[in-house]
């Protein structure tokens, strides 16, 4: 089983970075936006902290406890909008359920939405024309998959995600890549109650933070296998979707947790960050 090196890619990317945004002389900045305690969240926003800081990158992180009323976050993003030093905007979800999702990202500014999760910024997508950005999640899942070198044609895809918004976004980008993809919402018991559907798929993407819950009896032989959930275990360590023990001898290729989708997530997030930058710079 041959395991992707997201890290090592990132790096890379970081890199050139770096180095543009030295020669530039330009100062990116982003603000990210949270809710609440998610573990998993705390900890992406925490890796995108550091990477930005090695490349010369600004982040602001405003965080929120669960109580906060919906409008003081619409309004602190109305805020960031017309703040001409501030060159990119996200909200790290998950939300908490009592959150409208959809109406928050409605509200980013989608030149500045570097997370490539605005309705405009999908539609474009969907539409077959180029979005202000490229979503940073998807086009990390769609390198990986490139990287397994494997004839992509007539392979089926299937994609298991949180959230609408995501599958959505997936699917476009995927397609737009001449990769046809179906996506389902994950619902409780969901990978052993579509046990026999799981097997028939060529490529398997799983973004839904079901600890280690895809084992090998449920996947094809050779199946490339794409990682990007995660899950923050008491002890402090991380896992993600997939039980990469029971997968081993199946698989043909893995996106590992950590050091696979995530860090090539945070490099297309900054290399976004970094492009509306310029932008707005000139």
């Amino acid at each position: 089983m041959i395991i992707f090196n997201g890290k090592k890619l990132a790096e890379r990317i970081l890199l050139d970075l770096k180095i543009e945004i030295s020669e530039k002389k330009i100062t990116p900045a982003l603000s990210v936006i949270s809710v609440g305690e998610d573990a998993a969240s705390m900890l992406f926003i925490k890796n995108k902290k550091e990477a930005a800081k090695r490349i010369g990158i600004r982040v602001f992180h405003y965080k929120f406890n669960e109580t906060v009323k919906e409008l003081e976050i619409l309004q602190k993003i109305e805020e960031l909008n017309g703040d001409p030093k501030v060159h990119g905007i996200i909200v790290q979800l998950p939300l908490p359920k009592n959150f409208n999702t959809g109406k928050i990202i409605e509200k980013i500014d989608p030149k500045k939405d570097v997370d490539g999760f605005h309705k405009i910024n999908r539609d474009l997508l969907k539409d077959k024309k180029k979005p202000y950005f490229y979503p940073p999640f998807p086009l990390a899942i769609f390198t990986a998959i490139k990287s397994a070198k494997k004839n992509l044609k007539g392979k089926k895809v299937s994609a298991i995600v949180g959230s609408e918004i995501f599958g959505e976004t997936l699917k476009n980008y995927l397609d737009k890549e001449k990769i046809k993809a179906q996506y389902v919402l994950k619902q409780k018991n969901y990978f052993l109650d579509i046990k026999t559907k799981l097997k028939s798929a060529d490529i398997l993407i799983t973004v839904c933070g079901c600890k280690r819950q895809l084992k090998g009896d449920m996947i094809k032989e050779g199946a490339i296998l794409i990682d990007g959930g995660i899950t923050c275990l008491s002890n402090g360590k991380i896992v993600g979707n997939v039980d990469r023990k029971s997968v081993e001898k199946k698989a043909a290729f893995l996106t590992p947790v950590p050091g696979g989708i995530g860090p090539l997530t945070v490099a297309f997030l900054l290399k976004n960050t970094y492009k509306s930058a310029e932008k707005l710079w000139k």
